[in-house]
């Protein structure tokens, strides 16, 4: 191995946290949808299930809204 090894680019903290709670919020709203409107029609059966996932897709749109507001109040106050 050669003592002089290439430095590393600095890590991008921020970068990476924006990544993993997009993909969490993403994968919540899959989770609310798919999950919940599969056992609302395991439970219920299949019309009840087209207005449960109506349903769930109206709160998975207010929590993405919701979502969207905190984002966009993070990144107008924050300080560069």
């Amino acid at each position: 191995m050669n003592n002089q090894e290439k430095p590393r680019p600095p890590t991008n903290f921020r970068g990476f946290r924006r990544k993993t709670d997009r993909n969490l919020a993403l994968a919540v709203v899959i989770f609310l949808v798919g999950v919940g409107g599969a056992l609302i029609a395991l439970i219920y059966g299949g019309g009840a299930a087209i207005l449960g996932v109506t349903c769930l897709l109206f709160g998975a749109g207010l929590f993405g809204l919701i979502w969207a507001v905190l984002t966009l109040m993070e990144r107008w106050t924050r300080e560069e």
